[in-house]
């Protein structure tokens, strides 16, 4: 390259509002009924061609079970071994193109995703994620334009720290991408973690497999699609939809294996770790291991706090997307003193709230993503209303044509109870009132009644309450809210990721993320070569 190429001016994707009459929302209707008109095939691809299986799984509408949206074709062994194949083959290529030609690709991705491919992404995300329109809007359009654009400015950046030099010595720092290839594991409920898992190794010049959750293959097939028209290489990101299980014998256990990249949840990541720990003495390299996993998400209330804005928060918080995002608030500590007032309120607005269809878009929540999740969470409903140690205030199920779960609200008696300390992922929030004079020891319980430390948030107009509550609770959470609900972070804004159980805190959308794709090399050049043997302290007086 003979220059210093800026990138252009980065920015986050400005949000679609989709409002009556709005030509975006007429448009993104129109998508959603070509997408649910038909069933879509979804091969593997590997070194860019599809390969159909036979073994299929199928997608269907979380809200409308018997709907099935697409048939996947699944890896084996074969295809798996021959994916790793394909990536270390097409990495060579890769790694050695110049940067700003890897980041163009992204760059025309970010361009196509925030025009002519938003609906589809956006619709395939409502059908198969069940997600509302704003709760698409704001992951599968604005967040995946906001990682694609980021991770290359924050690639760029990288690339501009430099050593220090020396008279007659020059040197510099090379950043490599990882020996052999990197494994991106993709979760359901967010297609821009789908999409940024596997872009992010990429943009440092890594070759990647990628494994989509089955229950949203289809906006991660569509994205793969639109990273193909972008001009991708074939074999760069390989499209594996494949069982948990096979990944784990066939492709986390081979020797080239450079790094994972996951997000999903504590007891899969740590399978996963297990895994390698076990093969540690066959790799050709330490593998970088980097994941995102569970929560149990906080909002802990002061007796300042603005009601308001705490009802706001928790409902918000709670329900959005049906409460399973790794951020969202499952648990709450509110003192006693304004526990009649929040529980008034707090029911008032959940009973507004519309449960059905992310197609009708006055829908503020829809259905959960499966059955094992719908089982799973009516199961913690069904021991709350067994349970002396809890009340449900609110809340339920019913699965006759779609997994809803409706916004459920558990009051519990013991701050241990365990629906206060076990991550749920669906729209149950519990609550345990404390006494306004154990204020200290309320905290206590919210820093150690729960294995994870992902994100939370505080409430409090006194600012000494504040700066306690942020001191106390310094490790229970990588994103920590003031006065705000613990959910929406924006790239760029509030990098995001949790230590203790939650994760290894590597902050997604942030550089701290991207350098980890990286293997640096120092090169020193003298310019003046040394002759001399002997030093000056080597001389007799």
């Amino acid at each position: 390259m003979n220059g210093y190429f800026a990138l252009p001016p980065v920015k986050n994707e400005p949000l679609q509002d989709y409002s009556p009459g709005s030509p975006a929302r007429d448009s993104l209707k129109a998508e959603l009924e070509r997408q649910a008109a038909i069933t879509l095939d979804i091969p593997v691809i590997i070194g860019g061609k599809d390969i159909s299986t036979g073994d299929i799984k199928t997608v269907v509408m979380p809200h409308n079970h018997r709907h099935v949206l697409a048939r996947v074709h699944q890896a084996g062994e074969k295809e798996l071994k021959r994916a790793i194949d394909a990536a270390l083959e097409a990495k060579k290529s890769w790694a050695s193109m110049p940067h700003s030609h890897r980041q163009g690709i992204f760059l025309k991705a970010a361009k196509l995703l925030s025009g002519p491919w938003r609906d589809i992404i956006n619709a395939a995300t409502m059908l198969g994620q069940s997600k509302t329109v704003y709760q698409a809007e704001i992951d599968s359009a604005c967040e995946l334009c906001d990682f694609l654009r980021f991770n290359v400015a924050y690639a760029d950046e990288i690339y501009r720290i430099q050593p220090n030099s020396t008279d007659g010595v020059w040197n510099r720092m090379e950043y490599r991408p990882l020996d052999g290839f990197v494994l991106a594991v993709t979760p359901f409920n967010f297609t821009s973690i789908s999409g940024n898992l596997p872009l992010a190794p990429a943009i440092m010049g890594n070759a990647v497999l990628w494994k989509p959750a089955g229950t949203a293959a289809l906006a991660s097939y569509y994205f793969y699609l639109l990273l193909c028209e972008a001009g991708l290489p074939p074999g760069v990101i390989n499209f594996i939809p494949s069982a948990g299980t096979d990944v784990g014998r066939y492709v986390v256990s081979d020797p080239r294996l450079g790094g994972v990249h996951f997000t999903g949840s504590t007891a899969t990541f740590n399978e996963i770790w297990r895994e390698v720990g076990s093969h540690i003495s066959r790799y050709n390299q330490y593998p970088r291991l980097v994941g995102e996993t569970g929560g149990k998400d906080f909002v802990f209330a002061h007796h300042s706090a603005d009601v308001g804005a705490l009802i706001a928060a928790l409902v918000r918080g709670s329900f959005e997307y049906q409460g399973q995002k790794c951020s969202a608030a499952s648990r709450a500590y509110i003192p006693r003193s304004i526990w009649p007032k929040v529980k008034t309120l707090l029911l008032r607005e959940i009973e507004e709230l519309k449960v059905g269809d992310p197609a009708d878009f006055t829908t503020f929540m829809s259905a959960v993503i499966d059955r094992a999740s719908f089982d799973r969470i009516k199961g913690y409903i069904d021991e709350a209303n067994a349970s002396e140690d809890a009340e449900v205030l609110c809340g339920g199920y019913n699965d006759s044509e779609g997994y809803f779960v409706y916004p459920t609200v558990i009051e519990a008696k013991d701050p241990h109870y365990p629906s206060m300390c076990e991550e749920i992922f669906g729209p149950v929030l519990t609550v345990f009132v404390y006494d306004d004079d154990q204020f200290d020891e309320a905290l206590e319980l919210c820093d150690t009644s729960s294995p994870y430390a992902l994100t939370g948030a505080v409430f409090a107009k006194e600012r000494d309450v504040l700066v306690e509550m942020e001191n106390r609770l310094r490790h229970a959470a990588g994103n920590f809210y003031l006065n705000d609900k613990p959910t929406g972070a924006v790239v760029g804004q509030q990098p995001f990721g949790g230590s203790r159980a939650s994760g290894t805190n590597d902050k997604a959308g942030s550089l701290l993320n991207m350098i980890r794709w990286t293997s640096p090399r120092v090169i020193k050049e003298s310019f003046v070569s040394i002759y001399d043997i002997t030093y000056p302290y080597m001389v007799e007086d």
